[in-house]
């Protein structure tokens, strides 16, 4: 058995611990990335959370040590890319597919180049749930045709969620201190919640997503996965910004600010935050209110949301937005790719997976793709379900709350604790509240931090506020984890039934 995974290894410091230990020369950004490149090849073997090392990582961390080159604040940290994201160099950009394995365009996108300029080391790629879970509804999240099965640190046999599942899971075993995950609905925050770390889903527009492989261009958006939120802070600084080639940033230069500088540990102190009871239960009754009591000793003053009417039309609204944007979206960006992509259209893709079904579709099929082929594209139909989505989980939804509740921001549970993964049924998730599509759809931010654990599995707090209220919604985490410190290393164990806690309780009682 592997042995317990140290939050205070060299491996696991934070990018704030570990630039102070640089400014004294204590660890080069060699010695970090030999680091994570080392634990890499131990644990991948078991959780599969990383498709491929760069084999440039230890070159870009001997150029950050040059002597007198400018350390930026994120000198030497190893971060992996979620591999639906393009970086420069022999990578491909997969996004978990055989049909991409050729997809090497040599260019960063805007994201990676603002990590590598603020000093980062790309380390490699992270696996994922194949074209980020939206190719059928009975995957299994974290599968991939590329990557195989990410399993969850806490216990093999259980899902690490998805879509970004590899980058939840590289942090939480600490394969590295960073990663960056892709968000439509919940692939940034579930994986997070369920693998004990903190993922932070910012307003959409504040981070390009250029050169990413797309789904929707209504809620799509990149997003840190780190240790803590101070990490999430520094990485946003180095992430938001404008683009020109992407015009849902447009205002993202004029929103953006310095994302540390607003953290402050007393920033729930007379605050009033909203508790979105309509969005709680499925097992995470009692870390939920302990998580609140917390809250109040921080001086908050918490605001009781019974119910928000009209919640439940958000999905069936949502899914007609979903495929009618992947069909056009994808298509849009297949085209752009080079000639050694044969497939270029979503009709192809459909076509290549029923060649090749038996690496690509050996446990569930394509149907979601075949309804996105099946759509008239951006029609009145699709416009209709988008004004309807948008309305009901922006305006009439999170902002409704806040105002008629008079609070700054709403929490709730994350999700529940991971579910098994299934090989017969595809994911059996118990459900959740719907507290993440709400600001999926909305497209605002939505931060999760470690809330504690049901039967030794992790489960999330989640932190959501008004559109391009990022700062505040990192601050208010932030203050919550000073405070609470509820993060507890994974231990790798096949499963939760065998551990020291659980094994008791499942032999006969005494007679």
């Amino acid at each position: 058995m592997i042995r317990h995974l140290l939050i205070g290894s060299a491996l696991a410091l934070t990018a704030t611990a570990a630039l102070s230990q640089q400014r004294s020369d204590a660890m080069s950004a060699e010695r970090r990335t030999h680091a994570a490149i080392a634990k890499i090849e131990e644990l991948n073997p078991r959780l599969s959370a990383v498709i491929a090392v760069d084999p440039t990582a230890l070159d870009q961390a001997r150029a950050l040590d040059r002597p007198r080159r400018a350390r930026g604040p994120l000198f030497g940290m190893p971060i992996l890319i979620k591999d639906n994201i393009e970086t420069a160099g022999s990578l491909p950009t997969t996004a978990g597919s055989l049909a991409l394995a050729g997809n090497v365009t040599n260019r960063d996108a805007p994201l990676v180049a603002g990590l590598r300029a603020q000093g980062a080391v790309i380390v490699g790629k992270a696996n994922l749930s194949e074209w980020a879970n939206i190719r059928s509804s009975d995957s299994i999240s974290g599968w991939s045709a590329v990557g195989g099965q990410v399993r969850n640190p806490y216990a093999l046999n259980r899902n690490p969620c998805g879509s970004s599942s590899g980058s939840a899971v590289a942090v939480a075993s600490g394969m590295v201190p960073a990663a960056i995950g892709t968000e439509t609905d919940g692939s940034i925050t579930c994986p997070a919640a369920i693998n004990g770390i903190v993922g932070f889903k910012p307003s959409v527009g504040l981070v390009s997503r250029s050169h990413v492989v797309p789904i929707s261009h209504s809620q799509d958006t990149p997003g840190p996965m780190t240790l803590n939120v101070r990490d999430a802070a520094l990485i946003m600084n180095a992430i938001a910004g404008t683009d020109p080639a992407d015009p849902a940033t447009a205002e993202a230069d004029a929103r953006r600010t310095d994302y540390t500088a607003a953290l402050r540990p007393d920033a729930l102190r007379g605050q009033r935050i909203g508790v979105m009871r309509f969005s709680a239960g499925f097992g995470t009754d009692a870390p939920f209110e302990a998580a609140l009591a917390v809250l109040r000793a921080q001086g908050a003053e918490l605001v009781e949301i019974a119910a928000l009417e009209g919640w439940r039309d958000i999905g069936r609204n949502e899914i007609v937005v979903l495929l009618a944007e992947l069909k056009h979206d994808l298509n849009l960006y297949l085209a752009t790719l080079p000639e050694t992509v044969r497939t270029r259209t979503l009709e192809q893709l459909i076509a290549f997976n029923r060649a090749h079904a038996n690496a690509e579709m050996p446990l569930f099929g394509q149907e979601l793709f075949e309804q996105a082929q099946a759509t008239a594209g951006l029609d009145q139909a699709y416009r209709t379900a988008r004004e309807t989505s948008l309305r009901l989980a922006g305006p009439e939804g999170i902002d409704r709350m806040l105002r008629e509740h008079n609070v700054v921001a709403l929490v709730a549970p994350t999700r529940p604790a991971a579910w098994l993964i299934d090989a017969v049924h595809g994911d059996s998730s118990p459900g959740g509240g719907p507290a993440g599509t709400l600001a999926a759809v909305a497209g605002y931010p939505h931060l999760t931090v470690p809330m504690g654990q049901v039967r030794g599995l992790p489960v999330g707090l989640s932190f959501i506020g008004a559109k391009w209220d990022d700062a505040r919604i990192l601050s208010l985490g932030f203050a919550y984890e000073q405070a609470s410190n509820m993060r507890f290393a994974p231990r790798l164990l096949n499963s939760i039934e065998e551990s020291e806690e659980i094994a008791p309780l499942l032999r006969p009682a005494a007679r």
